[in-house]
């Protein structure tokens, strides 16, 4: 098989580092790459959100699949355009991405199909969200709606700082991606990342892992988006990925099918492990960086 990789980062070198030691490769070019990512294969100068030159590219060397690493390039329907070339790809279209790249889209769908989640709302001007605060408790969850990087999120302890953050927020801080801010319920127990590879109407369990997300000592600081990872993560008992895949996993893929969206790729099941099981913290549309190098590994 030829392989085409898409990305540039961590995540992208352990997927290539694993891919080339697969005996069904015979070429793998990663696009555009890195320099230890050359190490093992091919690079090309082809960013990862150009959705026209990586089908060009796909087409050059007769790839037989395509496999998306960052959501960049999910949200620029790159997996949508390779589908109308028929080249096969490993990774949502640009709407079933919207589990990841809209969380107002992922809170909505997962209220529609009653897949345990916190309680949320969307808001989109700094006054309504100041006073819908008055509806939850403190500490206070505020996300930015769109891609953020992974730094999107504030855990804010008291009322004052919530306020602020909407206001940073919704002032432009993330751009587009804060046009509309999501304010949840603050869930409390241990956060875990469990993973899946879908294919449209099926989906199989990949394993789980914990990233270190926030900047400081003892869980305090911002958000980072993940400094570093471990797998396997003992948060995830049997029991709770047992439930964790009948509750969320399997009635995910089989809704996003039924509303015409079906779902291929990995999903990345970002779960707070509460005393009543498993909840929804997030999807990710992809392998997540740092957790995807662990993964590789094992």
């Amino acid at each position: 098989m030829n392989i085409l990789l898409v990305g540039s980062g961590g995540r992208e070198h352990a997927l290539a580092w694993k891919i080339a030691q697969s005996p069904l490769v015979t070429r793998l070019v990663a696009a555009p790459g890195n320099p230890g990512i050359e190490a093992v294969c091919e690079l090309r100068p082809v960013k990862a959100d150009d959705a026209e030159g990586l089908a060009a590219l796909a087409r050059e060397i007769k790839a037989d699949l395509v496999v998306v690493g960052p959501e960049v390039a999910l949200a620029a329907g790159v997996a949508d355009r390779l589908a109308a070339a028929g080249i096969p790809c490993f990774g949502p279209t640009a709407k079933a991405a919207q589990l990841e790249t809209s969380k107002a889209f992922s809170k909505a769908f997962l209220e529609r199909h009653s897949i345990p989640t916190a309680g949320y709302g969307v808001y989109e001007t700094v006054q309504e969200a100041k006073a819908a605060l008055d509806a939850f408790q403190p500490p206070y969850v505020i996300k930015a709606d769109g891609l953020a990087a992974g730094k999107g999120v504030a855990i804010s302890p008291d009322r004052a700082d919530a306020e602020a953050e909407v206001e940073r927020m919704l002032g432009g801080r993330f751009g587009a991606a804060g046009a509309r801010v999501v304010i949840e319920e603050f869930m409390d127990g241990e956060e875990g990342s469990l993973f899946a590879l879908c294919d449209g109407k099926q989906a199989v369990l990949f394993g789980g892992a914990q990233d270190h997300k926030r900047a400081f000592d003892g869980d305090t600081g911002p958000n980072t988006g993940g400094m570093g990872a471990y797998s396997p993560a003992p948060v995830f008992t049997a029991d709770l990925v047992q439930q964790a895949d009948e509750r969320i996993v399997q009635p995910t893929i089989r809704k996003m099918a039924v509303e015409g969206a079906p779902y291929r790729g990995v999903l990345y099941a970002g779960l707070m492990a509460t005393t009543d099981g498993p909840k929804v913290v997030e999807f990710n549309a992809r392998f997540g960086d740092p957790e995807c190098q662990v993964l590789m590994m094992r």
